[in-house]
């Protein structure tokens, strides 16, 4: 970057200091970069579907989430939402990363962005995974994502050994690392460090991605 360390935004240094920290400590389940290095504002997520759901195999670029805690802190009675929980300033890339991750494993029916996902759901859920449309929709999704992965030259886990080892994100330029060092404060990402015993392995005893 061609920015000094005093012209940065406080924006800019706190995604810094998230880039550092998912550098030292990634997710595992994704694969992050920036789009262009000279830009902290526009991040590339990939979502790996988690081994042993029907998401298995996935690679996840685009879309849009529909999660609490990306919603304004307003009190709205209708919305069925807390302001609790909702956005706050102790949320951050890497839990924002963990509840997409959530969304794959419970999804939401009661406040769906996707009204006909959210009854397809419920009528494979209750018959027992004996309606197949809502499985059936996402594997030809998965199958549909392996084109992203070639193209990319990303190699989908697809058991949860492979799934369980972090994908390292990529370094920044120099310029961006001299930032890094500028602001970096092991005390502003403790919380971070805390988080990483929340940050274990996906758990595939569930109910809500597997056939009964």
């Amino acid at each position: 970057m061609a920015q000094h360390g005093h012209h940065v935004a406080s924006s800019q240094k706190a995604l810094m200091l998230e880039m550092k920290s998912l550098q030292d400590e990634p997710v595992e389940g994704f694969k992050i970069t920036l789009v262009d290095e000279s830009d902290m504002y526009n991040w590339e997520v990939a979502i790996f579907g988690p081994p042993n759901t029907h998401y298995e195999g996935g690679y996840f670029k685009n879309g849009d989430v529909c999660i609490s805690i990306l919603h304004p802190p307003v009190d709205d009675p209708q919305s069925g939402e807390l302001p609790s929980e909702r956005w706050n300033p102790t949320q951050n890339v890497r839990t924002i990363l963990l509840s997409v991750i959530s969304l794959l494993n419970e999804p939401n029916t009661f406040s769906p962005a996707n009204v006909d996902a959210s009854v397809m759901y419920r009528k494979w859920r209750d018959s027992k995974g004996k309606d197949r449309e809502y499985i059936e929709i996402i594997r030809k999704q998965v199958l549909a994502t392996k084109a992203d992965a070639e193209r990319d030259g990303v190699k989908v886990p697809i058991t949860l050994d492979e799934y369980c080892v972090r994908t390292q994100v990529p370094p920044t330029d120099d310029g961006s690392n001299l930032l890094y060092d500028d602001y970096y404060d092991d005390e502003d990402l403790e919380d971070d460090d805390e988080d990483d015993d929340e940050d274990c392995c996906y758990d595939e005893d569930d109910s809500g991605t597997e056939d009964s």
